[in-house]
Formats: structure tokens, sequence, C-alpha cells
């Protein structure tokens, strides 16, 4: 069995199901960065302080190595993290991989340049989409050819592990060869998701009237931070636009873009538009059951968009602006829901209007997510780490 060295940031809900099933199929060993997210510290994007109420270190073995930056929180900044104790960990002879998850922090450069310099395999999982990319200027993209190309994914890496279409056009336009990419699709607990389904379906009415929305009104959601990159007004704009009082508009989340948000329902008088506040994962699969459309519609920085996996998993239709990462891969055109151009507010107003009053393709709609869904799982992901360690 291969030994598997993993360097996280910190615990990640998305990431503990799969860590939990890597480990079943090989030696695992997860070395976190920081403790933020079990330790009750302030999210910047929430704004307010978050712990998670699932257990997100159970099922593998994992280890906190010291940190020594004084920042309390983590927002992609190069010295949020710095763990000069990596070093004397990747001695170990035993290790023989090594995956480690972009190139932001400090702590993950010590980890690829000292993993290369000791002789271990040194393997990168990234979620940068090839759309986004082109988006950036002429000068910032030559740049990173320099340092992508020529440098980082030339010398230093031997696996690229990308998570979807957009993911890997990205990799392979800084350079990376077909031999050296290695898929794993960004996935979540789908089994975990499809049984909490299949247990809320059994009384919807009292799941909604628990969670204080209206019984007899289709649900439109949302589910993420209110920050700029999340783009929630567009979706408050266009639910104005729908201007249908058969309908409710549920915002799970939280952040700093709230008095806006607030005051934009105020000035317009929009009824029947709840948000929510932070919700945390126990409660959140409520949502995904009682909602009629989900939608995302964030801008750039939205690598992926693993809400969208979730929300499918609930055999819900997804409307998904055409930024997303994920937008590639798991929407398909007036089959499972809709995809748009950001920003684009009449036309995000005109799908939600042809799946709300449409039950047939709403329908039709969702149960064609769920399908698509089930090629993006983590014993996918499991099954091809397994196949190239070997």
């Amino acid at each position: 069995m291969k030994k598997i060295t993993y360097f996280l940031s910190h615990p990640i809900q998305y990431f503990s199901p799969l860590l939990k099933e890597l480990a079943k199929k090989t030696d695992l060993q997860v070395y976190y960065f920081s403790d933020v997210s079990i330790s009750g510290k302030k999210d910047i994007g929430f704004g307010q302080n978050i712990k998670w109420d699932i257990p997100l270190l159970e099922g593998y073995n994992s280890t906190f190595i010291k940190n020594y930056s004084s920042r309390t929180s983590l927002n992609n900044k190069f010295l949020d993290v710095f763990n000069p104790g990596i070093i004397k960990l990747l001695f170990d002879k035993r290790i023989s991989i090594i995956i480690v998850n972009g190139w932001t922090y400090s702590s993950t450069l010590l980890c690829i340049v000292f993993g290369r310099l000791f002789g271990k395999r040194v393997w990168l999982r990234a979620e940068n989409p090839l759309n986004q990319e082109l988006r950036k200027s002429k000068r910032v993209i030559q740049l990173k050819k320099i340092f992508l190309k020529h440098v980082l994914f030339n010398l230093f890496i031997d696996k690229c592990l990308y998570i979807g279409t957009e993911n890997k056009k990205f990799f392979e336009f800084y350079g990376v060869a077909d031999s050296k990419l290695l898929y794993t699709p960004y996935a979540v607990d789908n089994d975990s998701f499809s049984k909490q389904h299949t247990a809320l379906q059994k009384d919807l009415q009292t799941v909604k009237l628990n969670l204080g929305l209206p019984a007899e009104k289709r649900i439109i959601l949302f589910s993420g931070k209110y920050i700029p990159k999340k783009r929630p007004l567009d979706l408050i704009k266009a639910f104005n636009e729908l201007n249908d009082s058969n309908c409710a508009l549920v915002m799970v989340g939280e952040g700093q873009l709230r008095p806006e948000m607030e005051q934009y329902i105020k000035e317009k008088k929009i009824a029947n538009v709840y948000l929510t506040g932070f919700i945390n994962q126990s409660d959140i699969s409520k949502y995904y059951a009682v909602a009629d459309v989900f939608v995302m519609c964030s801008g750039m920085g939205e690598t992926w968009g693993l809400s969208v996996n979730e929300a499918m998993n609930f055999r819900k239709p997804v409307i998904v602006s055409e930024t997303c990462g994920s937008s590639y891969d798991l929407v398909e055109q007036g089959m499972n829901g809709f995809t748009y151009k950001e920003g684009d507010i009449d036309q995000l107003a005109e799908h939600l209007r042809k799946l709300l009053t449409d039950d047939v393709l709403r329908i039709a709609a969702g149960n064609r997510s769920y399908e698509i869904i089930q090629k993006f799982s983590i014993p996918v992901i499991v099954n091809n780490i397994v196949a190239a360690s070997n």
C-alpha cells in the first residue's frame, strides 16, 4: 500500500469525506497548516466566527503542524500560514507521494520545493478554470507562464490533478502534458446527501414550516457567502424582475453585502425574500430538500461551486453563471437547468420563469441533475489516485 501524504491549509467540510475514503485504500497521513475551521475563529467571507458542526477529523490520520503566522484567519494570502516544520517532515524516507492544493500559501510552496529536493513525487491539485484565467491581463498571463509553465509545473510537479473541463484546459494552457494530468473530479459526499434527500422527502411541508418558510410557495435557493464574488444581488434583482407571488427566494448565507441586500429589498419593496444568516452543515440539507430551483450566480473567483453538486444530489434543476467552473461539466443546457452570462439579470429571470412555470421540465431537470452528479463522486477520485500511485 502506497504511503500518501496530503498537505492542506485547514480542515475543510468538503474534503474530509474524501480523506476518509482515501485512507481506506492508501497509507494516508494528512498534515494541516492551521486549525482555523475547528477552533471557531473568524471566517473572512461570513464575517463571523465559524465552527463547523460535523466531524472533520474522523476516519483518517491527521496532524497540525505548528503555524508561526500571527494571522487568525485564512484568506488565500501568502503568509496566512507559515509552517517551517514541513521541511523536517519531508525527510521521512517512507513518504513517496505528497499531494498539495494550489500554490497560494508559503507553506504549500515549502512542500513543493522541499518535496522535490528530497526526491518525493509531488502531486498538485488545483481548481483554476481557463475561462477565468483568460480574463486576466496579458501581462499577468505572461508572468504566470514564466512561473507556472517553465518553473513550477515543469521542474517541480509530477502530476497535476484536475477537477473538471476548464481546469484541465488551464493546465494544458500552461504547458502540462497529458501524461502528467490526472482526473480527480470535484465532488461532495454523494451518498450522504442522497440519504438525507430520501429521509427528508417524507414530510417536506413540515420541513418547510420548521424552517419558517411558506409551505405553499415554490422556493428559489441560493447558498453561499454574501460577498462580491458570489453576486447575491444579481439573484435578488432577477427575483424582483420575475415578480411571481407564488415564489419565495431563500438566500442561505451571511457576509459583508447583507446591508446592501437588505437596502435593495427595502427600496424595491420585494416580498418573500428570506436572508437566513449562516447555516451550519447539519441543517443545510433541509434547505436543499425544500428548494424547487437552485441558483449559483457567481463571478470571477468561483473556480467551481460545490453547492451546485450538493443541490444536484437533491434532484434539483440548477441555474449557473457561465463564469463558474462547474457550469461546463454539471449543466446540460435545457436538460438539467441552464447556464447564463454572468450579470445578465434578464436572462437569469427568464430561466427562473421557465423552470418555475413548467412542472414537467422542472421535475425532469431535477432527475437529470441526479444522474449527472453520480459521475462526480469521491470513489472516482480515490480510484484514480490509487491507480496512478501504483
